[in-house]
């Protein structure tokens, strides 16, 4: 096959993908005061991205290398599991922020981390079977007009996972609106026990819808063009069409570890310990709430 530069550019970055989210990873894993549930929420994002980058990089390796219509469905199911698990581990973290400003009193808590537990099984068995539907046979390879924009997802499993996505975004959205309103509320009453003035006040919602903002934004901007040319592409359209939205849906994966990982305080003390040779598993950290990260 003649190389195509959009394959190229997806490989570079399933690359940068899989060295960002490796680290993360590595540092979540090998140190034992990670074990608190919103570290297990950014740990569950990290590795879906991880395996995303990895699945990027062996789809081009297969297509180029070794082409095979077996492989190509394992890598494609790799692909469509780590990339709905990545969306899913977003949905589980903006679940967790609101419930530790929404029930901030019992937060931490055994039932904290069994519910943490039961949204990463769903999580990840709801992918896992989107995953596996184009590996045991809902694929178009023997009936090309019903392929999707992505070859060899049907056009239904597309249509699926394009409602998904806006449905998961649609969640978001109204939890990170309800999230705004209570950290606006709580800043308020800090400003009103603490006698500060209106600046303060309106400084620190301002700072906090930012933040919010830069979230949903950097979210929709990277998967919502995907998801919309998924529900109203046909498989007759230029492949260039399915680049070009596709390319900036990984780039969430890219943005994620900076976001979510490395704006982290914690995961920041621990990053600087290991670059200054000065690494300790059982640094002494204070876990924050999930609103903080």
């Amino acid at each position: 096959l003649a190389l195509n530069p959009w394959d190229v550019a997806l490989c570079v970055s399933g690359t940068i993908i899989s060295c960002e989210n490796a680290i993360v990873v590595v540092v979540i894993f090998y140190t034992p005061a990670f074990r608190a549930p919103m570290f297990l929420l950014i740990g569950s994002l990290a590795t879906a991205d991880l395996l995303a980058g990895l699945g990027l990089i062996l789809h081009f390796a297969f297509v180029y290398f070794v082409p095979s219509e077996a492989i190509s469905l394992l890598t494609v199911g790799l692909l469509v599991t780590s990339f709905t698990a990545s969306v899913s581990s977003l949905l589980t973290i903006t679940i967790d922020r609101y419930l530790s400003l929404y029930n901030a009193l019992t937060y931490y808590s055994e039932r904290t981390v069994t519910r943490t537990y039961i949204m990463l099984i769903l999580a990840w068995g709801a992918s896992i079977c989107y995953g596996l539907l184009p590996v045991v046979g809902w694929n178009c390879l023997e009936e090309p007009s019903a392929c999707s924009v992505v070859k060899p997802l049907t056009k239904n499993h597309l249509v699926l996972l394009s409602a998904s996505f806006l449905a998961v975004f649609a969640a978001m959205l109204q939890l990170y609106v309800q999230i705004c309103r209570i950290v606006c509320r709580h800043a308020q009453q800090i400003a009103v026990q603490r006698h500060l003035l209106a600046s303060s006040h309106y400084v620190t919602t301002r700072k906090g819808i930012a933040t919010l903002a830069v979230i949903l934004g950097t979210f929709a901007s990277c998967w919502l063009p995907f998801a919309v040319y998924g529900l109203l592409g046909d498989y007759s359209y230029p492949a260039l069409y399915t680049y070009i939205t596709l390319l900036p849906a990984t780039y969430n994966s890219v943005l994620n570890p900076v976001i979510y990982a490395f704006r982290n305080q914690e995961i920041q003390k621990v990053l600087w310990a290991v670059c200054c040779g000065c690494f300790s598993s059982s640094l002494p950290f204070r876990s924050r709430s999930p609103s903080d990260v």
